[in-house]
């Protein structure tokens, strides 16, 4: 591990970053670990990294140079994305990332790839309208009546709910089937799935619900 935390980190990205996100991933997760060019967005906010890890190739020249060597771990990999080189280097109760989500839909479907090939993580993605995360085993929120939840698989997974207008017991979810997009819930969301496939889609002011709800998750998947 690169960077081993007893408390949250907030990963930043190299994509769009709105001051009021990257402010309340801050205030939930203390520390920064910089995912290549998101060590540009730390520094615009005052901010040295614990870390930067990535391939570095948007990083910019003059953000290289403000910060010591032992803070940037380049990485030559091209099978992997910044996002998963920083699940792979990172280790903390829980992260939350900024800057992985937006105008580039290649780099939002490769995160959410990510969130699963290292499901042992715990990590929400924040974004200015949702945020996003995988399902652990169990899972409960108490979520409003009306909450907008929607349920994405990324690989084949069955579960059961309570507190959904549209409960999932019974559903076979894929991909390339059936998916669960624009629930509803009725009250506190209770879950349970079978495999760590399920991604979970909220509104982005549920951020402090979704962060203690997963660190007060009976059991999370394999490590990662």
């Amino acid at each position: 591990m690169i960077v081993r935390e007893n408390e949250a980190i907030t990963l930043v990205g190299g994509g769009a970053v709105a001051r009021a996100d990257f402010d309340a991933a801050l205030a939930r997760a203390p520390v920064v670990v910089a995912a290549d060019g998101g060590a540009d967005h730390a520094l615009a906010a005052g901010i040295t990294p614990r870390a930067v890890i990535g391939d570095f190739d948007s990083i910019s020249a003059a953000a290289r140079a403000r910060l010591p060597d032992r803070v940037l771990h380049p990485m030559a990999d091209q099978d992997t994305t910044d996002f998963e080189k920083c699940l792979a280097h990172v280790s903390a109760p829980l992260l939350i990332g900024v800057g992985f989500t937006g105008d580039r839909l290649d780099h939002q479907m490769a995160a959410c790839t990510a969130l699963v090939r290292h499901a042992g993580q715990r990590c929400i993605l924040l974004g200015a309208v949702d945020l996003m995360f995988l399902c652990p085993p169990t899972l409960s929120l108490p979520l409003a009546a009306g909450c907008r939840v929607s349920l994405f698989p990324m690989g084949a997974v069955e579960g059961a709910s309570d507190g959904l207008e549209w409960p999932i017991r019974g559903i076979n979810f894929a991909p390339d089937g059936r998916i669960g997009t624009s629930n509803r819930a009725v009250g506190p969301l209770n879950l349970s799935v079978t495999a760590p496939k399920l991604l979970v889609i909220l509104p982005a002011c549920t951020l402090d619900l979704v962060a203690t709800a997963l660190l007060s998750a009976p059991a999370k998947w394999g490590a990662a």
